[in-house]
């Protein structure tokens, strides 16, 4: 049995004097030796979280205990140790920066189940479904048949829909993301362009291969924390759909560059990754201004 656990969260919410939380969530964290990354805004939480078994069903009832956040959904993952190094609890204007503020959130896509989901692939529905997250987390999985927009941030969601995306406007659209935080205003701003017909996965990706892995997600998930990948799948064939950047073996891992000067990300094996001094070229490899630890 793993001994510490990893939860994701958000909740959408009017929250009055989120200053203050910051200040009383980061001391609490420390005195329960919970680590991650959490932010707070005037329109909700967004958080990732590890900690011992024990700490984190602490943490669980000390968010829950504020009635806004009462009814917070939490994603759970076991994990052997920690996920994150330190804590890290920030004041937002948004609680995922996607110059989105003006969306209105009741006008988000239809919530798609897990099994929704699953039944509109099995049936042969005709659908698009379209990645919200970044290049660089699509890049090592997706659902089948996905498109996956090359966003360098999520502040580029409007631009992609308004140059690209409209031209799939009467088509039935799914969006995933991670947990589904991404997907509440992406959507929205969906069907405020006039999207016909607009679903979201409800707990988004993680929701979807806790219940049904080797199904229709292929390749590993990205995860923000020290682990940097999730892999759900068994089957040979949908376990990696990405590859090492050296040697060409397939994988999911990646790295950021070791040189400050470039800190380019890449897919790349365990062993390419020592082999190659966690760096992504020669030149890289002979440059004077690296970072003072290795990482990932």
């Amino acid at each position: 049995m793993s001994k510490y656990k990893v939860l994701l969260f958000y909740k959408y919410v009017n929250v009055e004097n989120p200053e203050k939380l910051v200040e009383d969530h980061l001391d609490w964290c420390l005195q329960h030796d919970i680590r991650g990354r959490v932010f707070f805004a005037a329109e909700g939480v967004n958080g990732t979280v590890s900690g011992t078994l024990g700490n984190i069903e602490k943490y669980k009832a000390h968010l829950t205990s504020y009635p806004k956040f009462s009814d917070i959904w939490f994603k759970e993952d076991d994990t052997e140790e920690h996920a994150f190094k330190k804590m890290h609890v920030r004041l937002k204007k948004e609680i995922v920066h996607g110059n989105l503020q003006d969306v209105k959130l009741e006008h988000g896509g239809k919530k798609l189940s897990p099994e929704d989901l699953l039944r509109f692939y099995e049936e042969g529905k005709e659908f698009v479904i379209v990645d919200a997250r970044n290049w660089y987390e699509s890049m090592i999985g997706r659902f089948k048949n996905a498109i996956t927009p090359p966003l360098k941030n999520f502040r580029e969601w409007k631009k992609y829909v308004d140059e690209e995306l409209v031209k799939y406007i009467d088509k039935p659209v799914v969006t995933y993301c991670t947990g589904g935080i991404r997907c509440e205003k992406a959507s929205a701003y969906l069907v405020e362009k006039g999207f016909k017909e607009v679903y979201q996965i409800n707990g988004g990706i993680f929701n979807f291969i806790k219940k049904y892995p080797d199904t229709y997600w292929e390749g590993g998930m990205f995860v923000f924390d020290e682990r940097r990948v999730v892999l759900p799948n068994s089957k040979p064939e949908l376990k990696h759909i990405a590859k090492c950047h050296f040697c060409g073996v397939p994988t999911s891992y990646y790295i950021n560059c070791h040189s400050v000067d470039c800190d380019r990300i890449i897919v790349c094996c365990h062993h390419c990754k020592v082999k190659n001094d966690y760096c992504c070229s020669e030149e890289c490899r002979r440059s004077q201004n690296k970072r003072k630890v290795y990482h990932g």
